[in-house]
Order: C-alpha cells, then structure tokens, then sequence
C-alpha cells in the first residue's frame, strides 16, 4: 500500500482518490475551500438550491464505467431524466429570419432528423451521415484517445487507427464551424452543431472538426438531468471516495509540493499545507496527484528547477472563456424556457472575437446559455418559484471583477448580468422578468481565480484547440518529479465532468504503469456486484 495525497476535492480529486483508495492506496485528500466539488459547486438561498457549475449531463457512458469501477452501477446511485426537448435555440426577434427566432431541439435521432428537415428542406440525409461520423469520431476518441495515457505511442497504431488516419488527419485539419457550413446552409442549424465547442472552451472556427463528436452526444444521445442537480452527483463521488477508504480535509490549502532528491532526479515526498487557523502541516507522501489549476499548481506549488510547465509555457497557450454566471431565483412559472436554452447573437463572429479576439471585450449582446432546473426538479426551487442559471461567456480576464449577491458584484459582472437579464425577457418573451427576481447571485473571473486558483481567472482551462487537444495537451505526469501526477480539466484529457473521470483513470494507469489506451477493464468483483443489483 503506498500513501498519496490528492491536491484538491473538485470531480478530478474525488474521482481519483476514489479510484486509488479503491485500488489499495491509502488515501488523503486535502482541500482549500470549505467544501468539495470545485468548479461544480453549490450556492443554497432562501429555500432555493443552485447548481453553480456543470449542468448538462453528457457522455453517460463515461459516468457508467466510473461507477462500475468503484463497485456501482449509475442507476444505485443517482436518477437520471431523459429530457424533452433537450434544449431551445433563441435569436434575436429582429434578426431577418425572425420566423426562427426560437426553435426547439427535441430528443432523439428521428425527431431531430424531421427539425432539420423543416429548417433545411433536403437537409435529413446530411445529418444522419453528420451523426454516423460523430459516433464514429466519439468510438475512437474513447476506444484510443481520451482515457490514453500516451506512455507507448505505439498505442496509436493499432491496425484500426491506422486505417483511419486519412480521416483523423481530415478532421483535425478541418475546422468545426467550416465542417458544419460546408454540409448545412441554415444559419441556426450552423450554430447548434457548431457551439458545443463553446462547452470545450474554445472558439467553433478553431475547434478541429474532429469535435463534432459532440454532436452525437446531444443530438443523438440526447440529455439527461441527474435529479438533485449536479449537486447530487457530486455527493456520490464524494461518498463512494470516502466508502473506499479515503479521507477528505476542508479547509486545507496546499502551499507547496515537497520533493528530495534521488540522485537520479527529484522524488516527491509530500506536501505543506495550511490550516483555517493558520498552522502548517507536513503531509508524507509516495504519491502526489493535483487536482488544483495545473497553472497554479506548476508555478506557485514548485520551484522553477522542478515545473514542467513554467510561466515561459503557460504564455503560449491560449485559455478557454472566462464566465459570468447569474443564479437568479423568479416568482412564478418561466414556461417560456425550458430546461436547456441558448440565446445565439446573429453576429457570431463578433462574439466570439470578443472573447478570443486580439482586443477582448464582454461580448454585446453575448451568446448566452440559461439553465432552469426548476422545470424538472421541484426540489431547486420554493412552491411557486424558478430557478435560473445563466451563463455568459466573457473573456478570460480577472479585471473583469468579482460577483455578488443581490446586485453587489463588480461593475462590469453586475452589468454583464443585468444586460442577459434584459436579453432573456427580450428574446424569451418574458417582459417581467426583473421585476420577478426575488434572489440574485453572480460570480466573476476574478472568482474563478480566487475561489479555484484558475489560471487567467478562466472558466474551464486551456481551449481545445488542436495544440491543446489529446497527446498535445499538458499530460497527466510530471516530467521533472517522479511521483507527481495531474488530474483535472486544465490537463489530458480536457474541460468538462466525464473529461475528469478519465483523468483520474489515466492517473490510475500511470500509478499502476498500465499504457493500454481505452477505458480499463472493471475489475471483477465490480462486475459481479452490477450484474446482482
């Protein structure tokens, strides 16, 4: 049994010290903040409960094995409702093609197939062929890609990645906004297939098209909401963590990595961390796993002769958005909005060079995505009541500010906020709307850099471009460090919760010197107790 500490309790950290604790290690986590979940956190007011991070359940069969390997199954541990529609797409009422200014993207493969139809007439064909390549660019990301660990890159020519390489080379040299135009000549249907990359962190017209795998996830798959929220979610990791043995510290934040050297190079021995009163604690360690801000933890966690990724790599990189989000609790029904909605500005290039552009600026009017659990959860919301999340993509940029609650934020939050306020009742139909808001709470870049150490003050990490993307993203090792490893959406595989759940499988391989390149088998046990529940 060797004994690792995992640097903070967002999805990354509980996922693997989850899986660590499960595999025989002994396990202590040690997390800043006075709760787990990170980035998927929680915000609770006045009888209403806010997801304040992750909202769409996507990729469900990542979620399945991460379960399956700690012994359960998805079903023993949270409830999933399939929605419909999965979402609806709002433009502006004055833009030429107001007829759809909102269009409603409903569950399923055919269903989808006929709105198609009707934006584009003889559009049906293209989409099931656009679907049957998404499915297969999302097999063969998960079978070699996503949960690889790339210790042998002979792992990538196996005989079906290489009959394949024409393609991959077509899809990562191609652009997704390009892709999607080059088939489909709606303006709407452009957007729907080209904004997922927004949920990667990165701009549609530099995402590879080798991202339009996302696609099969919504419009094929569909969308499901986990009841209780992602909170709920969150909850499970956390007790399946602990149920195998690890043990989670609050208000403990990692103030340095602690190496020795070897003789053959620096071996990590542990960590320095600091109580809520102040005091400091040597934690020993054979392994260390961070789970913080890769940018945080390489620059302020290690000395310039141990970082793999100094500052001098980090300012060639390019950042996913910063976010704006308003947590707004309404006096009455919004059957204006379902669960899921996007607000899509008609000028889509203009906003997305506001935010990834050479002279960034709070896009006006934003493309916007509105949450309202409340729609499928009584249990977010008083009697009587909604529940809004909204999500303003800005640019990566602390200045921008803080938020607040009840209108208390920074200038700039509070007017981004206020601006998505007015465009919902604008677009949606909803003209009371601020009148109706009864609990307001906002959170900024600044928030994100002082809450979770992110780097830029960021909403996700590092975009998905193709430099950024699989083996040429920031690995899951450190190359100065033996016994450093990184977990978490700001390294391989990506943003995003099932992005998380592969990288604690990936630290897993590399504890265990496993190089195989898809998801690991269940051990059997595991199996043994999902096919008797």
């Amino acid at each position: 049994m060797s004994r690792v500490v995992v640097i903070g309790a967002g999805v990354a950290g509980l996922a693997t010290a989850g899986l660590l604790a499960r595999d025989g290690h002994e396990v202590v986590v040690l997390e800043k903040n006075g709760r787990v979940g990170g980035r998927a956190g929680t915000i609770e007011r006045d009888g209403f409960r806010f997801d304040s991070g992750p909202s769409w359940y996507l990729m469900p069969e990542v979620f399945d094995h991460f379960f399956e390997m700690m012994g359960t199954t998805t079903a023993e541990q949270i409830e999933l409702v399939r929605l419909d529609p999965g979402y609806r797409v709002f433009r502006s009422p004055d833009s030429p093609d107001s007829e759809n200014s909102a269009v409603t993207v409903p569950a399923g493969r055919d269903a989808v197939t006929r709105l198609f139809e009707e934006l584009e007439p003889g559009s049906a064909s293209t989409l099931d062929a656009y679907l049957d390549s998404a499915h297969e660019a999302n097999t063969m990301a998960q079978k070699y890609f996503l949960y690889n660990p790339f210790t042998k890159m002979r792992t990538l020519f196996a005989p079906e990645v290489v009959r394949a390489l024409p393609r991959l080379f077509t899809l990562l040299g191609t652009r997704l906004q390009s892709f999607a135009a080059s088939r489909f000549r709606n303006p709407v249907i452009r957007q729907i297939l080209g904004y997922p990359a927004v949920f990667l962190g990165t701009d549609p017209r530099s995402a590879p098209a080798m991202y339009h795998l996302m696609s099969a996830l919504d419009l094929d798959q569909g969308v499901s909401y986990p009841q209780g929220g992602f909170w709920r979610v969150i909850e499970r990791f956390e007790a399946l963590a602990v149920s195998a043995g690890a043990r989670i510290v609050t208000g403990a934040d990692v103030t340095g990595i602690q190496t020795e050297d070897a003789g053959s190079g620096a071996v990590v021995t542990g960590v320095a961390w600091v109580d809520d009163s102040g005091v400091t604690h040597i934690e020993n360690a054979d392994f260390v796993v961070s789970g913080a801000d890769l940018h945080h933890t390489e620059t302020a966690l290690l000395p310039p002769m141990l970082q793999t990724y100094p500052e001098s790599w980090w300012s060639k990189r390019t950042s996913g958005p910063g976010g704006v989000l308003v947590m707004l609790g309404v006096r009455g029904s919004l059957p204006e909005l379902p669960h899921h909605s996007l607000f899509f500005t008609e000028d889509w290039d203009a906003n997305f060079d506001a935010i990834f552009g050479p002279s960034p600026s709070v896009p006006d009017p934003a493309s916007i995505y509105v949450c309202r659990p409340s729609a499928t959860d009584p249990d977010v919301a008083p009697a009587d009541h909604e529940n809004l999340f909204v999500l303003v993509p800005v640019p990566a940029d602390v200045t921008l500010g803080h938020g607040g609650a009840d209108g208390a934020g920074d200038a700039l939050v509070e007017q981004t906020a206020d601006a998505a306020i007015d465009q919902i009742a604008t677009w949606a139909g909803i003209p009371d709307l601020r009148e109706r808001i009864v609990v307001r709470e906002t959170t900024g870049p600044r928030d994100f850099h002082d809450d979770y150490r992110s780097w830029m003050g960021g909403m996700l990490g590092p975009a998905h471009i193709l430099s950024q993307s699989a083996m040429f993203r920031a690995q899951n090792a450190s190359k100065r460090v033996r016994g450093l490893f990184y977990a978490g959406g700001t390294t391989a595989p990506g943003v995003g919760v099932p992005m998380c759940l592969i990288s604690a499988e990936i630290v897993l391989k590399r504890i265990r010197g496993d190089h195989s390149p898809g998801p690991l088998d269940i051990p059997q046990s595991s199996a043994s107790h999902a096919e008797s529940s």
